[in-house]
C-alpha cells in the first residue's frame, strides 16, 4: 500500500497569481509579487550574500522542477533554476479570496473557503472597543497595548517592557485574518495566555475572523525572543479535509509543524511539534522511513515566512531554502517504492516587496514518486492537490479538485 507526503513550504510562491491586482501592500498592489523569482535575482546579482554567497542554489528541488514551475506561473525564468525536470512538476491557483494560511491549506486539502474573511484594516486602533473590551475581561486587565498592524518581533522590542510593566497583554494584527496577542511567558503565563486565546477564539470566529495567535516571548529589560510555544486557534474548515477523508478511511496520518492547530486537530492521528524547522525536518525524514504503509504525512515548514518573508529578509530566506534543499533531498533518499510526496506552498511573501504581509502570487507543485515518468502537469488548482493524493492513496475524495497523477488502471 503507499503512502502520501504533502510538504508545505509557507509563502514559497512562484508569481503569475492573476487577480494580484486586487491584494494589496501598504496601498501597492501585489501583481509582478514572485518569492522565488525574485530572491534568485537577488542572489544572482550579489545581494543576498550575507551568511551565503552567489547564485541560488536549489540543485534538488529544482530538478523536481521548480525553476520550470515558476517560468510556468510567471512568465519569467529564475536565475540559477534551469535543472531539467524529473519530478511531475506545475504551478497551483487559488480561487479563495485570501493570501493566508487557513484559505492556502484549506483548499489545497480539497476545501477551497467559501466565504470572505474578516479583516482589521485600519492601522491604528485596529479592533473595535467591544472586542477590547471582552479581552480585557478574559485577561483581567484594565487595557491592551498595540491594537495596532505590527511585525511581531517588532512589537514585543517597542512594547515589551511596558507589558511586564502593566501586565496588559499586546494585540495586533496585519493584512491578514488573524487576531494575536503576544504575552511574556512568566510575567503574565503562558497558561493565562493559552486561555486567553481559546476564550476570545468563538467570538472572532463568529465574524470569520480567521485565526487567534497565541505569540509567547521572554526575556527582560527590552530584549525579547519569542519561544516556540506558539498556538493558533483556528477556525473550523467548512467541510471535511483531506486528513478527514484519510482518517476516516482508516488510515493514518501525521501532522507535522502548525497543521494540526490550522486543521483544528481534525483527522489527525499523529501530531509532530518542534522548537523550529530544524526539528521539523527531523520529524519529516523520520517519517520517510517509518510512516505506516497506506498513511497520510502533512508537513508545514513556517519559517520561511515567519522568519524572514515578514521580515523582508532576502538572504537569510534564500539561506532558508537552500538549508530546506538538503532536506529535500534526505527526505526523498529514504522514500520507497510507490510513495507519493507533493512540494508546494500556501501563498507568497516577497521578500523584495514593499510592506511586510504576504503576496497573492501561484504556488510550486513539485511531485516526487518514483517510479513516475518526468512530466509537467501545468496549471492546476490548489483543490488538485488533495485529489492527487486521494487518487494515490485509493481513498474517495469529497472536494472539487481534479488529480493530476496518472495511475495505471489496466
Amino acid at each position: 500500500m503507499s503512502r502520501a507526503f504533502l510538504i508545505v513550504m509557507d509563502s514559497v510562491g512562484i508569481g503569475g497569481a492573476p487577480d494580484a491586482d486586487r491584494f494589496f501592500n501598504d496601498g501597492t498592489p501585489d501583481t509582478g509579487a514572485n518569492t522565488v523569482g525574485h530572491i534568485a535575482q537577488a542572489c544572482a546579482q550579489g545581494r543576498a550574500d550575507q551568511g551565503r554567497e552567489g547564485a541560488l542554489k536549489l540543485p534538488h528541488l529544482d530538478a523536481l522542477g521548480l525553476g520550470a514551475a515558476i517560468t510556468l506561473a510567471s512568465g519569467v525564468a529564475a536565475p540559477g533554476l534551469d535543472a531539467a525536470p524529473q519530478g511531475l512538476w506545475g504551478a497551483a491557483t487559488e480561487v479563495s479570496s485570501g493570501k493566508d494560511t487557513p484559505s492556502g491549506h484549506w483548499e489545497m486539502a480539497g476545501v477551497p473557503v467559501p466565504w470572505d474573511w474578516h479583516y482589521f484594516p485600519d492601522k491604528t486602533n485596529s479592533f473595535p472597543p467591544e472586542l477590547v473590551a471582552k479581552a480585557c475581561e478574559i485577561a483581567g486587565t484594565k487595557g491592551v497595548l498595540g491594537n495596532c498592524h505590527a511585525s511581531g518581533t517588532n512589537i514585543i522590542e517597542e512594547l515589551g517592557d511596558e507589558h511586564i510593566r502593566t501586565g496588559w497583554p499586546i494585540c495586533y494584527t496585519s493584512a491578514d485574518s488573524v487576531f494575536q496577542i503576544a504575552a511574556h511567558e512568566e510575567h503574565f503565563g503562558l497558561d493565562r495566555l493559552l486561555a486567553l486565546c481559546e476564550g476570545l477564539a468563538p467570538t472572532l470566529h463568529g465574524m470569520k475572523v480567521g485565526r487567534v495567535i497565541a505569540r509567547p516571548f521572554i526575556g527582560e529589560n527590552g530584549v525579547f525572543t519569542r519561544t516556540p510555544n506558539r498556538r493558533d486557534f483556528a477556525m473550523a474548515a467548512p467541510a471535511p479535509t483531506l486528513l478527514d477523508w484519510a482518517y476516516d478511511a482508516g488510515r493514518v496520518t501525521h501532522a507535522i509543524g502548525k497543521i494540526g492547530d490550522i486543521f483544528s486537530h481534525r483527522g489527525v492521528t499523529h501530531l509532530h511539534k518542534g522548537k523550529g524547522d530544524a526539528d521539523l525536518a527531523k520529524h519529516l525524514i523520520t517519517l520517510a522511513e517509518t510512516a505506516e504503509e497506506g498513511s497520510l504525512t502533512f508537513a508545514n515548514f513556517v519559517e520561511f515566512d515567519s522568519l524572514f518573508g515578514h521580515r523582508r529578509d532576502v538572504a537569510g530566506y534564500a539561506r532558508a531554502l537552500e538549508w530546506f534543499d538538503g532536506v529535500a533531498d534526505a527526505f526523498m533518499a529514504r522514500l520507497r517504492p510507490g510513495d507519493l510526496a507533493i512540494f508546494t506552498a500556501d501563498h507568497g511573501n516577497d521578500p523584495t516587496w514593499t510592506g511586510n504581509d504576504h503576496t497573492r502570487e501561484r504556488v510550486p507543485v513539485l511531485a516526487c514518486a518514483p517510479g513516475q515518468d518526468a512530466r509537467g502537469i501545468g496549471q492546476i488548482a490548489f483543490t488538485d492537490i488533495a485529489a492527487s493524493i486521494a487518487d494515490h492513496l485509493n481513498i474517495p475524495a469529497q472536494g472539487p479538485g481534479k488529480s493530476f497523477f496518472v495511475r495505471d488502471k489496466t
